[in-house]
């Protein structure tokens, strides 16, 4: 059986001797703009534009969508993720780009999907409060950020940032609701036509400043990324504690399809599956953010991780230079990744569970390590 720990991945880092982790990514190339014509030499040639027939690229999955829908601002909410009466199954997750998932108190985990096309989103339960780490998370894509509520220690960012909070007066009925057949503070949500309400309400800018660049970097529609030397990842455990979640490749629609308590991870709207494109596990440093035993994280730095995608895994390392900028995420070359094109999951792991995450060759081998413990 080949059970590959991510702490045999995160060595590899250092001494660069795993097996089928050495391959080096392309970087995917940058877009060149049209130069002056010099005496009578013709122009060098322009790269694929960022924009054809109406379409531009996602800032959120890399794919063509229409441009005006590509130039907003998404809306990044957070969700419950607890097994409690009326969380599960959860309103709205299928129809996210990109989805952060990171632990919170009591070994919960706490969700937070991000949604371009949020005006088509039917509906979205359940809307928790703020941790201070969302919201720094939320920036990197200059996301406006939807929460019911917020730990104290969050409120100073807050005040200076774009978000709808369920608590306040102003969007109470208007943005924010209660489910009268689920008990609070399970059952709050919101929908699309009440987010655009929100956001007008509050005048908030509903499109990227000119000159926003995005967050990662995407491959061509024809170069896929295969990491052929990586390691293989048809299941990935990201390891935590309450919900023990994992991912199952599926080489028919190439998209990683999500578990959690042993059981499919499913839509309510539709009873669809969450499935992804990209797997990006995340180790950092977490600590206790106040005197109440809110959970903090180290946002800032460095650290390391995996990114899995179409069947395998390679080790990375992550930098996040300042609290609002973005984290870029490198292989053992020291070149930034390329993403494949479409929605990704990125898991927060802490520190001193990262020896958790492990990535299996095959689904026998997964069952068969199950059956062990």
């Amino acid at each position: 059986m080949k059970k590959f720990l991510v702490t045999m991945l995160i060595a590899a880092l250092s001494c660069g001797v795993l097996a089928g982790c050495k391959k080096t990514e392309e970087a995917a190339p940058e877009p060149t703009t049209e130069s002056e014509v010099v005496s009578d030499e013709k122009p060098e040639p322009v790269a694929e534009e960022e924009t054809k027939d109406g379409m531009q690229r996602s800032y959120l999955t890399g794919e063509w969508i229409d441009k005006e829908t590509a130039k907003k601002r998404p809306v990044a909410i957070m969700m419950g993720n607890t097994n409690e009466s009326g969380v599960l199954p959860q309103h709205g997750i299928s129809f996210a780009d990109i989805i952060y998932e990171v632990p919170v108190e009591g070994e919960a985990t706490r969700l937070m999907p991000i949604f371009q096309d949020y005006a088509k989103v039917e509906k979205v339960e359940p809307i928790r409060s703020c941790r201070l780490y969302f919201l720094e998370f939320a920036s990197e894509f200059d996301a406006i950020y939807s929460h019911w509520g917020e730990v104290v220690y969050a409120e100073e960012m807050l005040s200076t940032y774009n978000h709808l909070d369920g608590k306040s007066n102003e969007l109470s009925g208007l943005t924010f609701f209660r489910d009268d057949d689920k008990s609070a503070p399970h059952n709050g949500y919101t929908t699309g036509e009440a987010l655009i309400k929100g956001i007008e309400k509050l005048g908030y800018p509903v499109d990227h400043a000119d000159g926003y660049e995005g967050h990662y970097k995407f491959a061509e529609d024809d170069a896929p990324v295969n990491l052929e030397d990586g390691t293989d990842a048809v299941v990935v455990e990201a390891g935590y504690n309450l919900n023990k979640p994992w991912f199952v490749y599926n080489a028919e629609d190439g998209l990683y399809h999500r578990y959690q308590y042993k059981q499919e991870h499913t839509d309510a709207i539709n009873g669809e599956q969450a499935a992804v494109k990209n797997v990006i596990l995340q180790n950092t440093e977490c600590y206790d953010a106040d005197e109440n035993g809110y959970l903090g994280f180290h946002t800032v730095g460095s650290g390391t991780g995996l990114y899995v995608t179409n069947g395998k895994a390679i080790p990375v390392t992550w930098k996040k230079d300042a609290v609002t900028s973005a984290t870029h995420y490198y292989n053992q070359a020291g070149d930034e990744i390329t993403l494949n094109q479409g929605k990704t999951w990125v898991c927060i792991i802490k520190q001193k569970y990262s020896e958790k995450v492990t990535c299996y060759a095959s689904e026998a081998d997964f069952e068969a390590a199950k059956a062990g413990n």
